[in-house]
């Protein structure tokens, strides 16, 4: 496994490595964008999800970033009504916002507010973003047909033929977890084989998948690299389950409040940022990860 260096800076920012963007054939600009999950509307409810929505939405249109990813549960326990209201809050945010599904998303209801053509991809400059619904309203864990492999290896190849870089997006981490973990991930039997295998021809391209759905804060591995497996911050609560003073592996800083996350990649490396809704960045800690 490669060595990688993980710093965080006293603004608050982790940077990962990703090996292509180290090669000799990195991407020739710097590019951000911003990542924001789960933002449960309708939670309990009650109008305090969507209150904090609209202040997120405001905060991320007032952010630096040519585009947004949602990486699921935008409205809470199939509460389709809150799809309107979620989008409500969408207009305040100038830059194009792409969603996709997690498992208190029904599918129906996605298509019908947000994109009928669940699956896709679209290209920014050098990356290809890829995004996919591995989630369902009757699990915690992830899923993915033969039929959306089929699709992502395709997919894949395209963006190697054009020499793009990849990002893949999808609600539920792929990655084994167990405890002190929430222990939710795409399962041997539900694509998680097959979805490693087309990781591993892509390894020089992909720089990360990206997940929701743990309300753990930011929390990340990188023992497939050189591809980085990260889960974001909700907008709505993190709980703290000690997974640091627990030993678990891979990182999960001691930052737990609803916000989302800057994304730039420069210099050789992806940079995150997070941003606590209402409030300034909190200084994190220098990780380290990889080895040796």
């Amino acid at each position: 496994m490669h060595r990688r260096k993980f710093l965080v800076s006293t603004a608050g920012m982790l940077t990962l490595r990703p090996a292509c963007l180290c090669a000799q054939n990195a991407p020739p600009s710097a590019l951000s964008f911003i990542v924001v999950t789960d933002t449960h509307l309708g939670y309990k409810d009650k109008d305090t999800a969507q209150k904090l929505w609209r202040q997120t939405a405001a905060e991320i249109a007032a952010a630096e970033g040519a585009f947004v990813l949602h990486l699921g549960d935008v409205i809470d326990g199939g509460r389709m009504e809150q799809y309107p209201v979620y989008l409500e809050g969408r207009k305040l945010i100038s830059k194009p916002v792409y969603e996709v599904p997690g498992n208190h998303d029904p599918v129906e209801g996605f298509q019908q507010h947000l994109r009928p053509q669940v699956d896709t991809f679209f290209d920014h400059q050098w990356l290809r973003i890829v995004l996919m619904n591995n989630a369902h309203r009757d699990s915690h864990d992830g899923f993915f047909t033969s039929e959306q492999i089929a699709w992502l290896s395709m997919t894949c190849d395209e963006a190697a033929a054009k020499n793009l870089n990849l990002l893949l997006c999808c609600h539920v981490p792929v990655h084994d977890n167990k405890h002190p973990d929430r222990g939710w991930h795409v399962k041997p039997g539900g694509g998680q084989a097959e979805f490693y295998e087309i990781a591993n021809k892509h390894a020089p391209r992909i720089l990360a998948a990206f997940h929701g759905h743990f309300h753990n804060g930011l929390r990340g591995w990188n023992d497939h690299a050189p591809m980085h497996e990260v889960c974001f911050p909700s907008a709505l609560y993190n709980q703290d389950r000690k997974l640091e003073s627990q030993q678990a592996p891979g990182y999960n800083p001691l930052e737990f409040r609803p916000g989302f996350t800057l994304v730039s990649i420069m210099n050789g490396a992806l940079h995150l940022c997070f941003k606590a809704v209402g409030e300034e960045p909190k200084p994190l800690r220098e990780l380290k990860l990889g080895a040796a």
